[in-house]
């Protein structure tokens, strides 16, 4: 079993558009300051609690939302090493192991020393035109190259470590994170990773006449995607493509950030809460 965890300055973050989030955050920060914790609230996007964040004010961020505010609150916490425990007010919840009823539960047992930290890794991804990088980004989920509005398929080229892998006529190719296995890579046919692997995970989406498997790259390969065609977009973590040209490519690397989730029981957990979500019964 991992080390315990004890945090000491909590602080609480809604997402905007999360209903009744707030309501339940203004609970926990009522039921944290029975317990002598006198923690700040305020939305994910409050730039007083970012820049405080970045300062590292804070040990643990408590978030009440679902999936997407912990990717979200991963962007955020990542670069300052601050662990974040999820709340689940979404519909799936992968990446967050308290669901909304049972806070108070765990919040005890988090206090009492019974939580553990797990280590995610994170990609760099960083988008390169004629030698020049135009943009980057830390992804915890994937990085998708992928068509755009026109509905015709586009060429790739991936090269791992350098060396020519192989050459898609799709849809689109996603690089992932093993967290990222279980959201975009996983609706696209993949194999689902334990979470604490760090290997890229390659899947093509809807490749026509080309290779059709996932490919998981060793642990420290880098892989680099070349653009071949006109109309395609880069999307990192879900957020809004932005558009690539030809003879672009996207370089991704695992990341120098880790995302540190709070766990609570037996690494196991993480079977258990996939068989919930894949409907499948328990053994």
């Amino acid at each position: 079993m991992p080390d315990s965890f004890v945090p000491k300055k909590p602080v609480i973050v809604t997402y905007p558009r999360v209903a009744d989030s707030h309501a339940e955050a203004d609970l926990i920060v009522a039921f944290l300051k029975a317990k002598g914790f006198d923690a700040p609230c305020g939305s994910l996007y409050d730039e007083g609690l970012r820049t405080r964040l970045k300062n590292k004010e804070f040990d643990v961020l408590i978030a009440v939302g679902g999936d997407g505010t912990m990717l979200r609150a991963g962007h955020l916490c990542a670069p300052s090493g601050v662990p974040i425990l999820g709340i689940n007010f979404g519909r799936l919840g992968f990446l967050i192991q308290v669901e909304r009823g049972e806070w108070r539960e765990m919040l005890e047992r988090l206090f009492k020393g019974e939580a553990w930290l797990e280590h995610r890794m994170m990609l760099y991804v960083q988008h390169i035109r004629a030698g020049e990088m135009l943009g980057n980004w830390h992804a915890l989920n994937e990085a998708a190259v992928s068509r755009g509005a026109n509905l015709k398929s586009i060429h790739l080229t991936a090269s791992v470590d350098g060396r020519l892998l192989t050459s898609y006529v799709c849809d689109g190719l996603i690089a992932s994170t093993a967290t990222g296995s279980t959201a975009y890579a996983l609706a696209a046919g993949g194999p689902i990773l334990p979470p604490d692997l760090r290997n890229i995970l390659l899947v093509p989406i809807a490749p026509h006449l080309s290779v059709d498997r996932a490919v998981v790259l060793s642990e420290g390969s880098s892989v680099s995607i070349l653009v071949r065609s006109k109309n395609t977009v880069i999307s990192v973590d879900g957020q809004a493509p932005m558009p690539l040209a030809e003879d672009d490519h996207v370089d991704i690397k695992a990341g120098e950030y880790t995302a540190q989730f709070v766990r609570f029981g037996d690494p196991g957990y993480f079977y258990r809460n996939l068989n919930e979500h894949m409907n499948t019964p328990q053994i």
